[in-house]
Order: structure tokens, then sequence, then C-alpha cells
């Protein structure tokens, strides 16, 4: 229940981000990006639109495990899209700040660990 939960959360914060990139970008932006100039942020709206895409793919990705009724199946999409999740939050926290580790990645890297570990538990048991 814990590793549903957890991904719902993934898919939640993704729809989050598809809305901030692809409807907000030039209002709630500079508010939350305070480091960047204001100016930036009307110039780049179609390439934040773009990214706010991506998101909405990962999160609908992370929705369509719960309508997968084999458990494995479920669980190997999952493990799919939490892992392009994890990789976009440490490529963000490598590139552009800190923060979008905590955010991004590690809720992804919490729920493909507790995959694995009642994999593991599963399989020896």
């Amino acid at each position: 229940m814990l590793i549903k939960i957890l991904i719902g959360l993934v898919a939640f914060l993704h729809l989050y981000f598809l809305y901030f990139e692809m409807f907000a970008w030039t209002t709630k932006g500079p508010k939350i990006f305070r480091n960047f100039s204001k100016e930036l942020f009307q110039p780049t709206k179609a390439m934040a639109a773009n990214q706010g895409l991506y998101n909405g793919f990962l999160a609908a990705g992370l929705i369509w495990t719960y309508f997968i009724t084999d458990d494995r199946w479920a669980e190997n999409i999952a493990l799919f899209f939490l892992g392009c999740v994890a990789t976009a939050g440490i490529y963000g926290a490598l590139t552009v700040t800190k923060k979008i580790f905590f955010i991004q990645a590690l809720p992804a890297i919490i729920a493909i660990v507790l995959i694995l570990i009642k994999n593991f538990f599963l399989h020896f048991n």
C-alpha cells in the first residue's frame, strides 16, 4: 500500500509540474525560480511547456500502473517510469538546483527501493 501511495505522490507531483510548466511558467515561475532573471520566463515559455508535456507523460505512465491487473507487469512499468523520474531528478539536481533531488528524485528512489525490497522478500519466502 505504501508503494502505491508513493507512486501516486510522484504522479501527482508530475501533474503539478505539467500545470506549472505548461500554464503558469510566466506567472509562477519568477516566484519559484527567484535566482533567474524575470526577463527569461517569456522567451522560455515554449521550452518550459515542452518540459511540462514530458512531465505529463511520466505522470501518465505512473497512473497507468493503477490500471494494470497483473502485479508483476504493474511493478515493471512503475519501475521504468520511476527510474525515468529519478534520472531526471538527479540530472536536474546536478544542472539546476540541488532542491530538485529532494522534490523529484528522492520520492521516486524511495518507491524503487521499496518495490525491490518487497520483491526480494517475496522471492526468498
